[in-house]
């Protein structure tokens, strides 16, 4: 049996797609942006460190790791990135270009899940990946429009969107874990 800290990802994902969305409606537009840095912050690290993890050790089979470490390292990157601009006072436009970069990779894997048919779900995972990317590439259009709150409001439904679908795969993830991971335990040494 492998080790599997998806759920906690995903979970961790909802949240900062929550963040993501809720920033758009309510803090693109303010001129005090470090209230925002721990939460973008505390998201950011859990990705890094977990996805650097699953980079180096590959505790899933196969290709998951890839999709799911390298997505992880890249959304975590965006949002610690973000984190550490909006401590300091920094401008949000390199990030959103980075981000743009970020997203593009998301729509890849996305994609391509659905054409391998990765996971219990795949149009559901498929969806969320798709939804997670455009939030990345619309990140640069969402910075140079962010005086506009009725598009940013129109652009706060894709990440609000991939975290419902990431909740539905994250909780159910957690419901089905306890159970499938009940009975396990280390190997002896």
């Amino acid at each position: 049996m492998f080790i599997d800290y998806l759920a906690m990802l995903l979970i961790n994902l909802v949240a900062a797609l929550s963040l993501v969305a809720i920033y758009l409606v309510f803090g693109i537009d303010k001129p005090d942006q470090r209230r925002w840095a721990p939460g973008f912050g505390l998201a950011g690290f859990v990705f890094f460190v977990a996805g650097f993890h699953m980079l180096f050790n590959w505790p899933l089979p196969g290709s998951y790791n890839i999709a799911f470490g390298s997505g992880s390292v890249l959304f975590g990157a965006v949002l610690f990135g973000a984190a550490v601009a909006q401590a300091l006072g920094w401008d949000l436009f390199s990030m959103a270009v980075y981000a743009s970069f970020a997203g593009l990779a998301s729509l890849v894997v996305g994609i391509r899940i659905i054409v391998l048919g990765m996971t219990q779900s795949p149009g559901l995972s498929s969806a969320g990946f798709i939804l997670a990317g455009l939030t990345g590439l619309l990140g640069l259009p969402a910075w140079w429009l962010r005086r506009q709150l009725w598009i940013r409001v129109l652009l706060s439904i894709i990440p609000t969107a991939a975290a419902v679908i990431f909740a539905i795969i994250g909780y159910g993830a957690f419901w089905e874990h306890l159970s499938d991971f009940a009975s396990w335990a280390p190997p002896a040494p």
